[in-house]
C-alpha cells in the first residue's frame, strides 16, 4: 500500500474537510480538498485520485449522483461520508457503487483506517494482522491462500472476491447473486447457499482452523479476518 496515495475529500462543511485533512497529513498522505459535486467529478475525471471521500450533501450534484457519474469511467475506492443513517443501504446498494461509508459525527482516526483498509483491497490483497494473506488477482480470475491458488469456479471466484475485498461487509443473498451471475438470470437466491458451502470447504482445506466466510442469521453472509 502506497503511504503517498493521494486522497481527495469532497465535503463543503470547511471545519470536517480540514480535521480530515490534517489526520491525512500526518498519516503521510497527499490530500486535495473540493466542495461541491460537480468540481470532483470533473477533477476525478482529470487526475484519478487513488481515493474519494465523498460527502453525502454536497451543491451542484450530491454524494450519490457523484458516485454513479464516477462510476461510469472509474472503480476508484469511494468512502462516502453521512449524517442520515437510512440511506446506508444506498450509499452501499450495487446500483451507487460505493465501497463503504462513514457517520457523522465520526473518529478522523476511524476514517483514516476505513481509507487504508480501502486502498489495501484497491492493491488487490488482504492480509490479517498475524495470519494467512488472501490475495485477489482478478485479470487472472484467480485467488491466493498465500502462495496456494483456490480450486475455484468462476461464479465462487466473482462471489469470493467481493467478498474478500469488502471484508467485514455483509451481503444478502440477493446481493450475492447479482455478483454470481452476470447475466441476471433468474435463480432461487437458495442456490448461494450451495455456492458457499463449497468456497467454504475450499478455504478449509487449506486453513482448517478460523470461520473466514461467516453466516449472519437473517441478514446473509460476510468475509471476516481474525484480528
Amino acid at each position: 500500500m502506497n503511504q503517498h496515495a493521494r486522497i481527495l475529500i469532497v465535503e463543503d462543511d470547511i471545519k470536517i474537510s480540514a480535521l480530515l485533512k490534517d489526520y491525512f497529513l500526518a498519516s503521510d498522505y497527499q490530500v486535495e480538498q473540493l466542495t461541491d459535486g460537480r468540481s470532483a467529478v470533473e477533477s476525478i475525471r482529470r487526475s484519478a485520485p487513488d481515493l474519494v471521500l465523498l460527502d453525502l450533501m454536497l451543491p451542484e450534484l450530491d454524494g450519490l449522483e457523484v458516485c454513479k457519474a464516477v462510476r461510469t469511467f472509474s472503480q476508484i475506492p469511494i468512502i462516502m461520508i453521512t449524517a442520515r443513517v437510512d440511506e446506508i443501504d444506498r450509499l452501499l446498494g450495487l446500483e451507487i457503487g460505493a465501497d463503504d461509508y462513514v457517520c457523522k459525527p465520526f473518529s478522523p482516526r476511524e476514517v483514516v483506517a476505513r481509507a487504508k483498509a480501502q486502498l489495501r483491497r484497491a492493491s488487490g490483497k488482504v492480509v490479517t494482522a498475524s495470519g494467512p494473506r488472501f490475495t485477489v488477482e482478478r485479470a487472472q480470475m484467480r485467488i491466493l491462500i498465500d502462495v496456494t491458488a483456490l480450486p475455484l469456479t468462476p461464479v465462487e471466484f466473482r462471489l469470493l472476491a467481493e467478498l474478500i475485498e469488502h471484508h467485514g461487509r455483509i451481503y444478502s443473498r440477493q446481493q450475492l447473486l447479482d455478483f454470481a451471475h452476470e447475466d441476471q438470470r433468474d435463480i432461487n437466491d437458495r442456490t448461494i447457499d450451495s455456492h458457499i458451502k463449497n468456497i467454504r470447504r475450499k478455504i478449509q482445506k487449506c486453513l482448517p482452523e478460523g470461520d473466514y466466510l461467516q453466516s449472519v442469521y437473517g441478514m446473509g453472509y460476510r468475509f471476516e479476518l481474525p484480528e
